[in-house]
C-alpha cells in the first residue's frame, strides 16, 4: 500500500484515495469531498484485491496485522521532509532593491524601546550580504547571511547605548539566482550615515509594504540604482555650489571645548547638542542628553586624571539628577562635584576620571 493507492474500508461503506499515513498503523484516505479520513491499515484494502468473501477478508486483515508486525514493509510515514519550495519570483523584481530596516520592538513606548535590525530584499535574486560599522579607521563586520528573494532577514537586536557605535555602517551585496540563468548584476558596496536623533522621533517611523509596524528604512539599491549617501557635508555642497571656499561653522551638536588646563568642558543643553527638538518629547531629549553624556565619559575613561564639565543649568534640576543617579550607579569609580561656582554658577557638575 503506497500514496495514491485506491483503497475501500473493510468494516464500513466508503473509501477513496491513499493520501498519507500517520505513524505506522494509521492511513490517511481521502474520500470523494476531498477529506482525509483516518483508518486502521488492517480497516482497508487496496482496490484490485477486494473480495468480500468471508475467508478471504479474513485472509487480508491477517496480512494487514502482520504488516503492522513488521512496519519496515509499511510505506514509512516518518521519512525526514526533503522537499523544499523554490522562491517564487515575481512581476517587476528583476531589478534589484534592497533596504536596511530598524524596527522598534514597542513603538508605543519608543524612549524606552529597543530595535530590531533587518536586511529587506525586494527582487527576485539571492542576496548574500555583509553588515559592517566603522571603529575609528577601521570596520567592524557585525552580520554576513544570505536572503532569499522577495524575503527579509532578522539581522540583530540592539539598544539606545549601542547607537553612538552604529553612526556609519556599510552593506556590501552580492546577487545571484540558483538553477537558472541569469543577468549578472554588479556588486553592490554602501556606507550610510545613521543619525541616532532620529531614534527619538516617533514621526521618523512610518508604514511600509515590508514590515506590520512602522519602521525606518535605509535604501541600500532601489531599482537597480545604489543609494547616495544620507548625510551630506553642507560645507562642501556649498563650496561645490559656490565655487569658493566657506569659512567653517561650528557645528552646534559638537557642543565639546577643552580648556587650557585640560578640562574638558561638555554642553549638554537640548539646543547645543540637536539641530531641532520638534517631534521630541521632554523623555526624548533627556535620553538623548544622557547619550552624550556616556559617549563622552566613554572617550576619555582611559585617561586618569582627566576632569569632565557637564553644564546642564539649572532649572528644574531633572537632567542633574539624571547624571548623579548615572555617577552613582553606573560609574562609581569616578569622583563627581559641582563645578565651579564662578564659571558656570549652580548648573554644571564636575567628574574626574579615576
Amino acid at each position: 500500500m503506497k500514496i495514491g493507492d485506491k483503497v475501500r474500508f473493510l468494516s464500513e461503506i466508503g473509501g477513496g484515495r491513499v493520501a498519507g499515513f500517520q505513524g505506522k498503523n494509521v492511513v490517511l484516505v481521502e474520500d470523494e469531498d476531498g477529506f482525509e479520513v483516518p483508518m486502521a491499515i488492517s480497516e482497508v484494502v487496496v482496490i484490485g484485491e477486494e473480495n468480500y468473501d468471508t475467508s478471504h477478508v479474513l485472509e487480508v486483515k491477517q496480512k494487514s496485522q502482520q504488516q503492522v508486525a513488521q512496519p519496515k514493509e509499511v510505506e514509512p510515514a516518518d521519512r525526514p521532509v526533503t522537499f523544499r519550495a523554490k522562491p517564487e519570483e515575481r512581476k517587476g523584481g528583476e531589478e534589484l532593491s534592497a533596504y536596511l530596516a530598524f524596527v522598534p520592538m514597542d513603538v508605543k513606548e519608543l524612549s524606552q524601546t529597543r530595535f530590531e535590525t533587518y536586511l529587506v530584499n525586494d527582487c527576485n535574486y539571492y542576496i548574500r550580504f555583509s553588515y559592517l560599522t566603522a571603529e575609528g579607521s577601521g570596520w567592524s563586520l557585525r552580520a554576513t547571511a544570505e536572503v532569499e528573494p522577495n524575503t527579509k532577514l532578522f539581522i540583530e537586536e540592539f539598544g539606545r547605548e549601542d547607537l553612538n557605535g552604529m553612526e556609519r555602517v556599510a552593506i556590501q551585496l552580492m546577487a545571484y539566482k540558483r538553477e537558472k540563468n541569469f543577468l549578472l548584476r554588479p556588486t553592490v558596496d554602501v556606507q550610510l550615515r545613521i543619525d541616532p536623533v532620529k531614534f527619538y522621533k516617533l514621526h521618523i517611523f512610518l508604514p511600509n509594504a515590508y514590515f506590520e509596524q512602522p519602521s525606518l528604512l535605509y535604501t541600500i539599491i532601489e531599482n537597480g540604482k545604489a543609494a547616495r549617501p544620507l548625510v551630506v557635508d553642507a560645507r562642501q555642497l556649498k563650496e561645490e555650489m559656490y565655487g569658493r571656499q566657506i569659512p567653517v561653522v561650528k557645528d552646534q551638536r559638537q557642543s565639546v571645548t577643552v580648556k587650557d588646563d585640560g578640562t574638558i568642558v561638555v554642553d549638554l543643553h537640548a539646543d547645543a547638542l540637536l539641530d531641532t527638538t520638534n517631534g521630541m518629547s521632554a523623555s526624548d531629549i533627556l535620553n538623548y542628553q544622557l547619550d552624550a553624556f556616556r559617549k563622552v565619559l566613554k572617550e576619555n575613561e582611559k585617561k586618569k586624571g582627566t576632569r569632565i564639565v557637564f553644564i546642564h543649568g539649572k532649572g528644574e534640576g531633572v537632567l542633574r539628577k539624571a547624571l548623579v543617579n548615572e555617577l552613582q550607579y553606573r560609574y562609581k569609580h569616578y569622583t563627581y562635584q559641582d563645578a565651579s561656582f564662578q564659571e558656570y554658577s549652580y548648573g554644571a557638575t564636575q567628574v574626574t576620571i579615576k
